[in-house]
């Protein structure tokens, strides 16, 4: 029988961390977007993972590392105790489109900023939000039967993955 996810604080993340170091600082709309993102996550989210270590409770809530390591994905997922719950690696092959698209868009908007034009801005903000929707809808699809999250909580990891990938 298929149930609505929950929404009480079992299913949900505590806290957020992007494991890796910064070689270099971020541009400053990617280092507000990732501020925004860790925020928005704080505020809501929905995350329940699915696949656990035999005789760990899945309900949390969870604190997530995020990192990329060996081309990959990784979500390390613990209790707030520090005890982990689950590892779940993703090839990063099927984001790569989307994150070199919103690389381009960020420039593209960091561009129209110092040009003054605000119809372009506000051209390229739409054609952002359609992107994160493109990759939030990608992200639950990669994570189903692995993590359950809703639509937002995917906006939100989709663009922290296109910072840690910035950062690699």
């Amino acid at each position: 029988m298929n149930r609505p996810p929950s929404r009480t604080v079992e299913g949900r993340l505590s806290r957020v961390v992007l494991d890796g170091e910064i070689p270099f600082s971020l541009p400053a709309a990617l280092e507000a977007d990732r501020v925004q993102a860790v925020a928005d996550l704080a505020a809501e989210n929905h995350f329940v993972p699915l696949t656990v270590k035999p005789g760990v409770p899945a309900h949390g809530p969870f604190v997530l590392h995020l990192a990329m390591q060996h081309g990959r994905l990784v979500f390390d997922i613990h209790r707030d105790n520090g005890t982990r719950v689950a590892m779940i690696g993703l090839a990063l092959g099927p984001f790569r489109r989307l994150v070199k698209d919103y690389q381009m868009l960020l420039d593209s908007h960091i561009k129209a900023i110092e040009e003054g034009r605000a119809e372009r801005i506000q051209a390229i903000d739409m054609g952002r939000r359609g992107l994160h929707d493109e990759g939030a809808t990608l992200m639950r699809a990669r994570l189903d039967g692995k993590i359950d999250i809703d639509f937002a909580t995917a906006r939100r990891l989709f663009t922290l993955v296109c910072v840690l990938h910035r950062r690699v």
